[in-house]
């Protein structure tokens, strides 16, 4: 688990989930043994944002699938009754360890990062998560283009990290970032297209759109 590239690897082998998992399973790792919190654990996937106890249990369950049972048979995950969770395992700690660079597709490749919700309103994150899928599912017909699926782009939510070492993990040449801003019934969206080997901008638009045509 690399919890500042949002990345999980077994056997270097990336698996797929989601960035709210990936700051679950930090926050359990990071101290192992000890029982968290239901509202702790909310708080540290959905930071600022008031959700549903069964958001919880959901995301839970989907790390128990994925961690796959423990050595000794049981769960990574334990269920304290009507309190929280912790994590059971036995934690080794990993210095300087760099994921190796994925080679480069032989056809064009391109991985959408999630675009930042810059909105003073929070509840805006689904409408920026939204926009990124879509520019996903759109690429993804376009014929002979690589493109980077979305659970693996989402692991970069949220992370502060060079154009070029995301282009080389995700094995990719070419990155579409950006921003989206609504303000009442208008939206604002920034795009990027950036050329990773080089960090060269090879185009930039703004979009100014009201709600009411933004899907057209």
């Amino acid at each position: 688990l690399d919890p500042a590239a949002g990345t999980l690897l077994r056997n270097d082998d990336p698996v797929a989930v989601g960035h709210r998992g990936i700051k679950l399973l930090a926050a359990l790792v990071a101290r192992p043994g000890e029982i968290l919190g239901k509202a702790e654990l909310m708080d540290a996937a959905w930071p600022g944002r008031i959700v549903e106890e069964g958001n919880l249990t959901v995301q839970i369950a989907q790390l128990r699938k994925l961690l796959g049972p423990a050595g000794d048979g049981g769960e990574w995950i334990s269920t304290v009754p009507r309190v929280g969770y912790r994590f059971t395992g036995a934690i080794n700690q990993l210095g300087g360890v760099k994921r190796k660079a994925l080679p480069l597709p032989d056809k064009p490749s391109i991985s959408v990062l999630p675009f930042v919700n810059i909105s003073n309103d929070p509840e805006q994150e689904s409408f920026a998560d939204g926009l990124t899928e879509d520019l996903i599912t759109d690429l993804s017909r376009i014929p002979g283009l690589f493109v980077i699926a979305r659970n693996s782009a989402f692991a970069y939510k949220g992370k502060a990290r060079d154009v070029r070492e995301i282009a080389e993990e995700l094995g990719v040449r070419y990155l579409l970032q950006g921003s989206a801003r609504r303000v009442e019934a208008r939206v604002r969206i920034n795009a990027q297209l950036v050329d990773a080997a080089s960090g060269d901008h090879l185009w930039a638009e703004r979009f100014d759109r009201s709600l009411d045509d933004i899907f057209v």
